[in-house]
């Protein structure tokens, strides 16, 4: 049987059964953020470096096969993925490689069969241990990014410390201790990295620096939110005030929101039949008005609906309304919603919010010579209004 011959014959059913098969599978969600050609990715170079591999081996079919490992292994890495996801993607492909022999290896001896399976475990665990290895440096080197993202940022907070505004300095004071804590461990971690011989050694930790890098990247965040609240109440905030068509700015904020919300299994219903086709104001800025009430409404809410309505009011206004089902806000609690890090006391602890959106919103509508408005019921949902000038000026 001559298996190199098979394998390149059934090459491309194998990976288009393949790419099938990741993006059906539950246990490799992240494959949901990448295009057919990002998934389908060096596979092909993997199995004809296989199938050189199987039955005549070569310093260039090795090359080949560790190229195509490593280039997976990197891809993977910067959409995403956890390790578990890459060692079951090549579990599947396993699969897919057996099931296409399968018919043809019907007529060959037990012994035939088992050189067969061993020498395709053997190439599938080299390709393994190979995207491993590239999945592990492009970690490190986002790892090394956030090092310096991070030390950046706490130059940024020790000059936020002086500041006279009161909410900023406590949340500077807040967030100091934390940010140190990260920066040490990553810079001890990113040392101790550097001083190995193999990076192969370093597989082992990929969990602490996931870990590093998931609470480096929340508290940027958390510390970007607080600058932009600074900037817009002191006063420093410009807008890049530009024609700009609604409903594509709509659609690209429920994109954004759409993954938390099917996380909840809450659906995002949109009528704009009514919004204005073009208005002057400043794209980036609307967009972050409605995704932050969007995440506010997901967050809240645990069953129902997001409702997002769009209309014209008038020949120099137009309307934003979100509404949500969730659990509502009493009305003793209205009135601070908008107060930088405010919690209501009816919030529940899982629901882990900032206290900057709301905050953050009011400020943006403020700039952008709008108003907002709320209405709320416990227990029945909440519904913002945002009132914006068609030509913001």
């Amino acid at each position: 049987m001559d298996l190199k011959q098979l394998l390149h014959q059934k090459a491309d059913m194998i990976v288009n059964n393949w790419v099938r098969a990741v993006y059906s599978d539950s246990e490799i969600q992240s494959s949901t953020l990448l295009p057919y050609a990002s998934v389908k990715n060096h596979i092909p170079h993997l199995l004809t470096a296989m199938a050189n591999l199987i039955s005549q081996s070569t310093e260039n079919d090795v090359k080949s096969l560790v190229w195509a490992s490593l280039e997976h292994g990197t891809e993977r890495a910067k959409f995403g993925f956890e390790p578990t996801e890459i060692a079951r993607e090549y579990h599947l492909l396993r699969q897919e490689v057996l099931s296409a022999l399968e018919s043809d290896l019907q007529f060959a001896t037990g012994t035939e069969v088992m050189r067969v399976v061993k020498l395709i475990d053997a190439v599938i665990d080299e390709a393994i241990a190979q995207a491993f290895v590239s999945y592990t440096q492009e970690r490190v080197l986002e790892m090394e990014q956030l090092h310096s993202q991070l030390l950046l940022t706490n130059e940024e907070l020790n000059r936020l410390v002086n500041a006279t505004q009161e909410n900023i300095s406590h949340l500077a004071h807040e967030l100091k201790t934390p940010l140190h804590s990260i920066i040490n461990y990553s810079d001890l971690f990113l040392r101790q990295v550097r001083k190995r011989s193999e990076l192969k050694d370093s597989v082992p930790s990929i969990e602490h620096i996931e870990r590093v890098l998931r609470n480096g990247r929340q508290l940027i965040c958390l510390i970007n939110s607080a600058l932009e609240l600074s900037r817009c109440e002191a006063g420093k905030m410009q807008l890049r005030l530009v024609n700009s068509g609604v409903k594509c700015i709509i659609n690209s904020a429920i994109e954004m929101m759409e993954p938390l919300a099917e996380a909840k299994q809450l659906p995002i219903i949109v009528d704009c039949t009514l919004a204005p086709d073009q208005v002057i104001t400043d794209p980036l800025r609307l967009q972050q008005i409605i995704t932050n009430l969007l995440s506010n409404a997901i967050r809240y809410t645990e069953w129902g609906s997001i409702i997002l309505t769009c209309y014209t009011i008038s020949n120099t206004q137009w309307m934003i309304v979100v509404t949500d089902t969730g659990i509502g806000i009493p009305l003793e609690e209205q009135s601070r919603v908008y107060d930088p890090f405010y919690r209501g006391a009816s919030a529940v602890p899982k629901h882990d919010s900032t206290g900057l959106g709301l905050p953050i919103v009011k400020q943006l509508v403020k700039l952008m010579q709008g108003e907002i408005d709320l209405e709320s019921q416990v227990g029945v949902g909440t519904t913002f209004t945002v009132i914006l000038p068609i030509e913001v000026k």
